[in-house]
Formats: C-alpha cells, sequence, structure tokens
C-alpha cells in the first residue's frame, strides 16, 4: 500500500508532462495547418530548407514554388515552414540612397571620417 501512495504522485506528474507535451505538438500543428489553408499564389515562403519562393500553385498535397524567374519546382506542403511577411515600405521612403543616409547623419560624419582614415 505504501508503495502505490509513493507511486501514484509521480504517475501524476509524468501524466501531466504528456498531456502538455502533447497540447503543445497539436498547437503547432494547427498553426502549420492554418498557414498552409491560407497560402495563395504570389505568396513569398520559407521552405523547412531554407530556400525563399514564390507560391505558384498547388493541390490537395503538394505546391509549385518558383525559386528564380522561370524556374518553377514541386514540393510537398509540408515543406513550407511559413510565410514571408512584406517589408513595410514606410521605412525605406525617407532615404533613396546611402548619401541620403550618410547626409542625415550630421555630426558622426566626421566620427566615421576619421575611423575610415584610421582603417586605411
Amino acid at each position: 500500500m505504501e508503495s502505490l501512495v509513493l507511486f501514484l504522485p509521480f504517475l501524476l506528474i509524468m501524466g501531466g508532462f504528456m498531456y502538455m507535451a502533447s497540447r503543445r505538438q497539436k498547437r503547432a500543428m494547427q498553426t502549420t495547418i492554418d498557414l498552409h489553408d491560407s497560402l495563395q499564389p504570389g505568396d513569398r515562403v520559407h521552405t523547412t530548407s531554407g530556400m525563399q519562393a514564390t507560391v505558384v500553385a498547388f493541390t490537395d498535397d503538394t505546391v509549385d514554388l518558383e525559386i528564380a524567374p522561370g524556374i518553377v519546382t514541386t514540393w510537398m506542403k509540408l515543406a513550407i515552414r511559413d510565410r514571408i511577411l512584406p517589408e513595410d515600405a514606410d521605412d525605406y521612403d525617407d532615404y533613396d540612397d546611402v548619401d541620403d543616409l550618410d547626409d542625415a547623419d550630421g555630426p558622426a560624419d566626421s566620427a566615421s571620417e576619421s575611423r575610415v582614415a584610421k582603417d586605411s
């Protein structure tokens, strides 16, 4: 009887850990399924191998990805890891090129120029 009393808390703790792990796995799988269901042609994605591509078309189990202009390959849907969100264009409207960025810094220019002179 004493061994059962000692063993019961161990079983409860292990059961709790297993339940939490299975919930986390189910949540991650549901997120992946939702991503795959929401894909549209033209979306930029990352594959599980790290490649960036554009979705061209898809079927139930496969997706056609354009990895370079005019080069379309067929992948399993499960190979898509995540969607690449478009960058905010407003962040880059203020400065068109590097020269504008240097001019906007003001006093830092002389410090950066002295650093360049030391490195040379």
